[in-house]
């Protein structure tokens, strides 16, 4: 009594018995979108972490780098290896090179190209990773499809086999098909929302990038002249004094 007693309580129609219903199929499918389930998690949180990174750069850009008397003393007032930091000292590393160059290039051309390039860099930098939420976004809720038919194949072998579609017969094999499918859908939806989510932080900061290099070009070609406007903030009003009315006695 009991030994039979926990398998009479037993779920036969869980997960890890679909599984194991399912054989080798199901638990290949089963693997292939837990590996890409922790794929899109691990990308989305780096992603994230590396985007709140640069957006405190600009932070910290606008309020100590233009302050600074020079763009030399302003880049070592930025953090090393940093996005914007970078794009100072290529910008500088392009203007000693003018001066060494044989055929006649106007400086704003040079100047323009290597800041081009240089914020190119980090927007293609930026974009890594995204291509692999994309993938399993558009193909997980397949792959579920794929476990979703197998159950659905197994369960007409068994219809045949027996003769009738009892619901002993189907439920496993169909219980199987629906897991994989619910399965596919939980893996696709986080992949193409964070997807989503990171390409509009993506474009956020490639203005915030590209407005930081077009202030860059003007400094350089104007010799320090154009300056963008730090916004301060702004003094609290002053409170106003109603005057004092006059006030008639009674006679």
């Amino acid at each position: 009594m009991n030994a039979t007693a926990p398998a009479a309580n037993s779920n036969p129609y869980g997960l890890l018995a679909a599984l194991h219903q399912g054989g080798v199929i199901a638990w290949t499918v089963f693997i292939i979108l837990v590996i890409m389930s922790a794929s899109t998690w691990f990308i989305l949180f780096t992603k994230l972490f590396e985007q709140q990174k640069i957006l405190n750069q600009a932070k910290r850009a606008r309020t100590t780098f233009w302050g600074s008397p020079s763009l030399r003393d302003g880049a070592n007032k930025l953090e090393k290896n940093s996005a914007y930091r970078q794009i100072v000292d290529d910008g500088l590393t392009a203007q000693d090179q003018h001066t060494k160059l044989i055929d006649p290039v106007d400086q704003h051309e040079w100047l323009g190209a290597s800041l081009n390039r240089s914020t190119a860099a980090v927007n293609s930098k930026l974009g890594n990773g995204l291509a692999v939420l994309a993938t399993v976004g558009s193909t997980s809720p397949f792959v579920g499809l794929f476990g979703t038919v197998i159950g659905i194949y197994r369960a007409l072998i068994k219809i045949g086999a027996a003769g009738q579609a009892s619901i002993d017969a189907v439920a496993g094999p169909v219980g199987e098909a629906l897991i994989m499918t619910a399965l596919g859908l939980v893996v696709a939806v986080p992949a193409v929302l964070g997807y989503n989510w990171l390409i509009r932080r993506n474009k956020v900061i490639a203005e915030q990038i590209g407005s930081f290099a077009t202030d860059i070009h003007g400094y350089m070609v104007s010799n320090g002249a154009v300056k963008p406007v730090l916004i301060s903030a702004k003094p609290a009003p002053a409170p106003v004094v109603k005057p004092a009315t006059a006030t008639t006695p009674k006679p």
